[in-house]
C-alpha cells in the first residue's frame, strides 16, 4: 500500500490504518477462522449478498501460507459461515421486495 500510495501522493499507512482494515467494520477478513467467519455473516447481514468473492494476495504471501489460508477457509470458515446462516433461515422470515 506504501508503494502505490507514494506513486499517487497518500501519505503512508501503518498500523493503524492497518487496524481499521481489518476491524469489524473494515474491508479485511483476517485473523482466526471464527472472526473470518463472524466478518463474512456481518457483510452478509449489511448486504444480504448471493455469494461472498475472497481475493487472497499471491505474492506478497508465501505459497504455504495461501494454501492454508485457502484450507481453513474450505475446511472451517465456510461451514461456520453454512450453520450460522443456515440457522437464521429457520428462525427469520423472508422479507417480502
Amino acid at each position: 500500500m506504501n508503494r502505490i500510495g507514494r506513486e499517487r501522493g497518500w501519505p503512508p499507512s501503518g498500523r493503524a490504518e492497518y487496524e481499521a482494515l481489518k476491524s469489524s467494520r473494515g474491508p479485511l477478513a483476517l485473523d482466526s477462522p471464527e472472526q473470518v467467519a463472524a466478518k463474512i455473516v456481518s457483510v452478509h447481514d449489511l448486504f444480504q449478498p448471493e455469494r461472498y468473492l475472497a481475493h487472497m494476495s499471491i505474492g506478497a504471501v508465501s505459497h504455504r501460507d495461501v494454501v492454508r489460508a485457502i484450507e481453513l477457509f474450505g475446511t472451517e470458515v465456510a461451514g461456520v459461515v453454512a450453520a450460522e446462516l443456515r440457522g437464521r433461515a429457520t428462525t427469520e422470515p423472508t422479507p417480502v421486495a
